[in-house]
C-alpha cells in the first residue's frame, strides 16, 4: 500500500498536467514550425518556464486499489497483485484466472 502523501502528490501532477496541456502542445507546435530562430528561442524560454510537473513524462499511473507504481496494466487501472486477486473473486469482467 502507497502512503497517502505519495498517491496525492500524483494526483497533484495529473491536475498540473491536464492545466498546461494545450499551452505545453501550442509552444511545443511553435518550436517544431517555426523558421525564425527567435520565436523559437522564446517559445523554448516559455516551455522551460512552465512547472517541471506540468510534463506528462513525470506523471505516473498508479493502482487504483493500492496505489502501486509499478506493473500497472492501462486497461484496469490496476497492478499484476490487485488483478490476480480481482480475477481469483471473479470482480473483473471478461477476465478469466488460468491456474494449473
Amino acid at each position: 500500500m502507497a502512503k497517502k502523501s505519495i498517491q496525492a502528490r500524483e494526483a497533484k501532477k495529473g491536475l498540473l498536467v491536464e492545466k498546461y496541456r494545450v499551452k505545453r502542445v501550442a509552444l511545443k507546435k511553435t518550436i517544431k514550425s517555426s523558421r525564425d530562430f527567435e520565436e523559437i528561442m522564446a517559445a523554448q524560454f516559455a516551455l522551460a518556464k512552465l512547472p517541471l510537473n506540468s510534463n506528462p513524462v513525470r506523471h505516473t499511473t498508479r493502482c487504483q486499489q493500492c496505489g502501486r507504481s509499478r506493473s500497472v496494466y492501462r486497461k484496469f487501472e490496476l497492478c499484476r497483485i490487485c488483478l490476480r486477486q480481482q480475477l481469483m473473486v471473479g470482480n473483473v469482467p471478461g477476465g478469466k484466472m488460468s491456474s494449473w
